[in-house]
């Protein structure tokens, strides 16, 4: 059968939007997970800045409640990137997101595929609507005119670039668990003061006596250096700021470079990427390659190599995430300053001879997980080549005897 041109609503069961207005006094502590445009990164939710509400509130908003299987579009921002709300979810609800709920003829993933794509991108920026903001309206989206191949060709497409998101989500927990490893090994040796020999030194007032208390520009400094122009043609790649929203951000490089209404910095591999504007605020990242990203970041290198690890997972502390907000500027949005306050941050100096045994110690596995995020850049990248030939049908699959991954075994056996 060939492909089929129609409007996206005759494929869906239902397109909605989801809740729009104030949620200042409505956010709970534990309870229904509430989504919104920063949780939804293409193919999977971001959990780091999760919100929730409570069931009576969640009642209420039945028509922007989420079920498994569910696509999930982002409407400002960065319009048109989609997610599958996963099974393992549960009940859950959502915040100014497109919400689609594919009917049987439709695979949800190759729908998110579609909109993820190089031509969906075009297609959603091509129909925003807005002028202070634009955004991706839920008419305009009932009212896209969209190819879709037969039900089970659709199926062999997702087989094909599942297994690449299954693949990085496998790599994605290993990532998870060496910065747990890593971590823990931090506060043992630098909270809990159990590092090797603790036993024989002399503490005073709850610290190694012949530690120092310095100031953080003692020990690093901000880096960055304006982004001249051409500078993005010069083997530097375009970091987006959505990858500040977690630890284990995946670079891709389908962003591009934006002509940006503000400035760029520079930045080299193994930089220290840090937030210093919301929603992006003090989280930190290595950077997995030269590049540039927004002035909204700043830029963190240690003075001495001995003190990578130990520097780099000091930015992680409870007591460096207060003290940037301590120092942050702004009422509406707040945002810290490196030279106004974050470089005279006091930070715990163990000797030499400590920072040198951590690091031995330490850097291998921060190693580890930097060649994971490569490893993730490499599959991004591969899938990224395949997508807009995949779902536009210039790549054909429907005669190949392709093997699906684990996690569509259940539409292999149809």
């Amino acid at each position: 059968m060939k492909w089929k041109e129609s409007k996206l609503s005759s494929y869906c069961d239902k397109v909605t939007v989801g809740y729009v207005g104030s949620m200042a006094d409505k956010y709970v502590e534990d309870g229904i997970p509430f989504l919104r445009s920063q949780n939804i990164k293409p193919y999977f939710i971001d959990k780091s800045n999760l919100v929730f509400i409570d069931k009576a509130f969640h009642e209420k908003l039945s028509k922007s409640e989420l079920r498994a299987g569910d696509v999930a579009i982002v409407r400002t921002g960065y319009p048109g990137t989609a997610t599958v709300i996963p099974n393992d979810l549960g009940e859950a609800n959502c915040s100014d997101l497109v919400i689609i709920r594919p009917s049987k003829e439709l695979n949800s993933y190759f729908l998110a595929a579609i909109f993820n794509s190089t031509f969906g991108k075009s297609l959603v920026s091509g129909n925003l609507v807005g002028a202070a903001q634009q955004h991706f309206n839920v008419n305009v989206a009932k009212e896209l005119k969209l190819r879709f191949p037969p039900r089970k060709e659709q199926d062999k497409i997702v087989a094909v670039f599942k297994a690449y998101d299954d693949l990085k989500e496998c790599n994605r927990r290993k990532i998870s668990v060496l910065e747990n490893i890593v971590e823990e090994l931090f506060r043992e040796w630098f909270v809990r003061f159990r590092f090797p020999g603790y036993e024989k030194v002399e503490f005073e007032k709850g610290v190694p006596k012949n530690w120092e208390i310095v100031e953080l520009k003692k020990l690093a400094i901000e880096s960055s250096s304006p982004c001249k122009p051409g500078e993005h043609l010069k083997n530097r790649n375009y970091l987006p700021l959505d990858a500040m929203g977690s630890k284990q951000f995946l670079p891709i490089d389908h962003y591009g470079y934006e002509e940006a209404k503000s400035s760029l910095v520079t930045f080299e591999k193994g930089d220290f990427i840090f937030g210093a504007m919301r929603p992006y605020q003090h989280k930190v990242n290595i950077a997995p390659f030269k590049g540039i990203t927004r002035t909204t970041c700043f830029v963190i290198r240690p003075k001495e190599s001995y003190m990578y690890s130990y520097i780099y997972l000091t930015l992680f502390k409870q007591s460096t995430i207060d003290h940037a907000m301590l120092i942050s500027n702004g009422s509406d949005r707040p945002y810290t300053v490196w030279n106004k306050g974050f470089e005279r941050m006091n930070i715990l100096k163990p000797t030499k001879q400590t920072l040198e045994a951590f690091e031995k110690k330490a850097k291998p596995i921060l190693d580890q997980i930097i060649s994971f995020y490569a490893i993730q850049r490499k599959l991004e990248q591969t899938k990224e080549l395949l997508l807009p030939r995949l779902v536009s049908g210039k790549l054909e699959v429907k005669d190949l005897a392709i093997k699906f991954p684990p996690s569509m075994k259940e539409l292999e056996r149809k």
